[in-house]
């Protein structure tokens, strides 16, 4: 009722300006600020808001909905960061004038007239959570947004040899059609490579894919329908979220600990698991248990066994992101998930990306043997098989030791990296800003103190010339809007140490500004301002 009272006064208000028809959902799963985005995103895409409109300034839109006033302007902020809304100071917010996507640009007029392509899309809700991480990064920029391969270190000549090799030895049969479920060379590499891990498995477990997130999406369509449950970790990392999101199954949270008396093992809080698993008919669990992205933190050993053991007592299969686990730059490796599960419940997926090329786009999936012939189906009406050149190519590398010897050099660098950046972290950031302390992997999570916003401060640090990715990209729900990324493993480590004294500088000018804002406010409302901070 109190919702619709809302409604009802947006419109009265908004009688001098187009009418924006917003319906939210506090009951639905997914987070009031993105049912807000999403809705004026179609309402800009579908022609009923123009450029040049005006809408609601954040507080007034909080007031009329009922709702807080950060959902609307996180929802504002990520629609700036589109290109689909700007802001004036003093003049209000609007419809951006090159909102319109090229598509509504009238091309020229064929026969039958031209289409409104937006109109025909079947799902208005495409993700576009993984361009975020990725944006355009301008020169002389220092920029912590990736979490992939030092391209700087990949050994060319090396991958050119094994190409050249294997197009010499069995060119015209690399080059024709294969296997849906992989090359055969890779994949018995591959069972040695994992046998070593404390994995049994034979041919028929193992399907070669393009990477974890097509091996994901292939999941999703073998296991979920809309409406299902999926317990996934929040934070996560977004390619996931798209796909889950995709698939419009609902999600739920279980939150990852950062903060375990200041350990990096921490990860998936397990009270939680526990809670989400007995309250609901979970149909899926998704986990990254090593160096889990965003946070970079790792499940003890005694959890994952009791991860097994819940998983086991509510029948529920786990899906184990491996892909950063093989980057372990200090302390002895924890046997996976799939290495300790006895029952046969465990889908583990992996790739090349992150200790190899991740522009080879290469990985697989290892499970039961009918979970991975109706992937391999599933597979073949997607793509036929993975790229047969690069297969064979990573096959070469690997058995001519390479491999190997790449990854002990990754791994001496990136622990050369990870070091200067936590001595950096120390020297720069402020008193009160809190990280993560992991032991492999390619970034750390870092908490801002109440009352900071990363989207706020990534505005005064790239004026700086400093680029990070908020932590609300990677929550689907509760965003906690002071964290944010940092990925160390691309970035030199000079660069490391002048970024972060520049963001440490940002970090600690926007924490005095609070601090002087909120004693301006003690002096002139000392009553509501004692107020405000009884209820905090």
């Amino acid at each position: 009722m109190a919702l619709l009272t809302g409604i009802f006064w947006f419109i009265l208000a908004c009688m001098s300006r187009p009418f924006i028809p917003l319906h939210l959902q506090p009951e639905s799963d997914i987070p009031l600020y993105a049912q807000l985005r999403d809705q004026m995103r179609a309402l800009v895409h579908s022609g009923e808001l123009l450029p040049g409109d005006r809408i609601p300034a954040s507080r007034e839109l909080a007031n009329q909905l009922q709702i807080h006033r950060t959902t609307v302007a996180t929802a504002y902020a990520e629609l700036e960061s589109e290109g689909l809304v700007q802001g004036f100071v003093g003049r209000g917010t609007y419809i951006s004038e090159s909102s319109a996507p090229r598509e509504f640009t009238p091309p020229p007029r064929e026969a039958g007239g031209v289409l409104r392509w937006e109109a025909l899309f079947a799902d208005e809700r495409a993700g576009d959570g993984l361009s975020r991480l990725v944006p355009e990064v301008p020169e002389g920029t220092i920029a912590f947004i990736s979490a992939r391969p030092s391209e700087e270190f990949f050994p060319v000549d090396d991958v050119r040899t094994c190409a050249n090799a294997v197009l010499k030895r069995e060119g015209r049969e690399i080059l024709q059609l294969g296997a849906s479920d992989g090359y055969g060379p890779l994949k018995q590499v591959l069972l040695e490579m994992l046998r070593a891990e404390g994995i049994a498995a034979h041919e028929r477990q193992l399907l070669i894919t393009d990477g974890c997130q097509q091996s994901l999406d292939l999941l999703a369509k073998a296991f979920l329908r809309p409406g299902d449950a999926v317990l996934v970790e929040n934070p996560a990392y977004p390619g996931a979220l798209s796909i889950l999101s995709a698939a419009r199954v609902r999600c739920l949270p279980a939150a990852v600990e950062t903060n375990r008396s200041r350990q990096n093992y921490a990860g998936l809080d397990m009270r939680a698991v526990e809670a989400v698993l007995e309250q609901n008919r979970v149909k899926m669990i998704l986990v990254t248990p090593d160096f889990q992205n965003p946070t970079g933190t790792t499940l003890p050993v005694s959890e994952r066994q009791k991860l097994l053991e819940l998983a086991m007592r509510h029948k529920v299969p786990i899906v184990e992101d491996h892909i950063y686990a093989r980057l372990r730059l200090r302390g002895n490796p924890l046997s996976s998930l799939k290495a300790m599960d006895r029952n046969g419940i465990v889908i583990q997926i992996d790739s090349f990306s992150k200790v190899a090329f991740p522009g080879l786009r290469v990985g697989w999936c290892i499970g039961p043997e009918r979970v991975i012939e109706r992937l391999r189906l599933l597979k073949q009406s997607s793509d036929l098989h993975t790229d047969q050149l690069a297969q064979a190519t990573l096959a070469e590398f690997v058995k001519r030791g390479m491999l190997e010897k790449h990854m002990k050099r990754m791994i001496r660098v990136y622990a050369r990296r990870l070091e200067v950046f936590e001595k950096a972290v120390a020297k720069y950031l402020p008193r009160g800003v809190e990280w993560t302390r992991p032991d492999g992997g390619m970034s750390v999570w870092v908490t801002l103190p109440p009352g900071l916003d990363a989207g706020e401060l990534l505005i005064h640090a790239r004026e700086r010339g400093v680029l990070f990715v908020p932590g609300r990209y990677f929550y689907f729900e509760h965003p906690q809007t002071n964290t944010l990324r940092l990925g160390f493993a691309g970035l030199e480590e000079r660069d490391i140490v002048q970024g972060l004294a520049k963001l440490g500088s940002v970090i600690d000018t926007e924490m005095r500004k609070k601090q002087k804002g909120g004693r301006r406010a003690m002096v002139e409302h000392p009553q509501e301002a004692r107020s405000r901070v009884a209820l905090i």
